[in-house]
C-alpha cells in the first residue's frame, strides 16, 4: 500500500487532498462514513463528559453533534487542514465559544495539564500511516482517568482491488486498528458491520482509559 515516509510528508499530502475535497466532502461523505452519529450515541450512553477533543475533527460535523448531544460541555477540535477548518468555522459559528478549533497535527504540540473526558477518532486513525498507534497511545495519556476512547473508522475489506484504491484516498483498509485498540484500552466494547453488502467492513469501538 501507498504511505508517505514520515508524518511531515504525511501532513502535507493530507493538506494537499482536502484543498479540493474540503468542498465536496459533506455533500459526498454521508455515502460511506458510516457510524458516526452511531458512536456519539453510543458515548451519551456510557459517559456524561465536560471536556472532549475530537481529533481529525475536519468539517465539524461531529463537532456540531457533540455540542448538541453534550450541552454543558467544552468541545476541542484539530485538524492539520486549514480549509476543513475554514468550513468548520463557518458551520459552528453560531456556538460562539462553546467550541475551539486547532490547526495543527496530533499529539498536540504544546503541553498542557488539561485531560479530556471523551477523545473521538472519525475516519481518521485510517488515514494516519504512519503515526496511527502513536496516535492511539497519546489518546489514552491525554484523557482523564477514567476517560472514554472513541473510534469510528474503515476496518478491512476483502477486495483487494478497493483496497488499493482505498490507498490511493490516504486510507489504509487492512483491520490492524481494532486490536492494537483492544489491548490498550480497559473495557473494550466494539462492533465490526458489513458495509455495501461486505464491500468493507467498519468499526465503532469505544474502550476506557487504562
Amino acid at each position: 500500500m501507498s504511505v508517505q515516509t514520515n508524518i511531515d510528508q504525511q501532513n502535507k499530502a493530507l493538506q494537499h487532498y482536502y484543498k479540493s475535497h474540503s468542498r465536496i466532502y459533506d455533500a459526498t461523505r454521508w455515502s460511506f462514513l458510516f457510524g458516526r452519529k452511531a458512536i456519539i450515541e453510543q458515548l451519551a450512553v456510557k459517559t456524561n463528559p465536560r471536556r472532549i477533543l475530537e481529533v481529525g475533527c475536519g468539517t465539524g460535523k461531529n463537532l456540531g453533534l457533540l455540542a448538541n448531544r453534550f450541552s454543558q460541555a467544552q468541545i476541542i477540535g484539530v485538524d492539520v487542514s486549514t480549509d476543513m477548518l475554514n468550513v468548520a468555522k463557518r458551520k459552528l459559528n453560531n456556538l460562539g465559544s462553546r467550541i475551539t478549533l486547532l490547526n495543527q497535527p496530533y499529539p498536540l504540540a504544546q503541553t498542557t495539564d488539561q485531560k479530556y473526558d471523551v477523545i473521538l477518532f472519525s475516519y481518521a486513525l485510517s488515514m494516519f500511516n504512519p503515526g496511527w498507534d502513536a496516535a492511539i497511545t497519546a489518546a489514552i495519556d491525554d484523557l482523564n482517568e477514567g476517560g472514554t476512547l472513541a473510534v469510528v473508522d474503515f476496518h478491512g475489506t476483502s477486495f483487494s482491488a478497493f483496497r488499493r484504491w482505498m490507498s490511493v484516498n490516504h486510507v489504509r483498509m487492512e483491520g490492524h486498528l481494532l486490536p492494537f485498540l483492544k489491548t490498550h484500552t480497559n473495557h473494550p466494547t466494539y462492533k465490526v458491520s458489513r458495509a455495501y453488502g461486505g464491500l468493507w467492513e467498519y468499526v465503532l469501538f469505544t474502550g476506557s482509559k487504562p
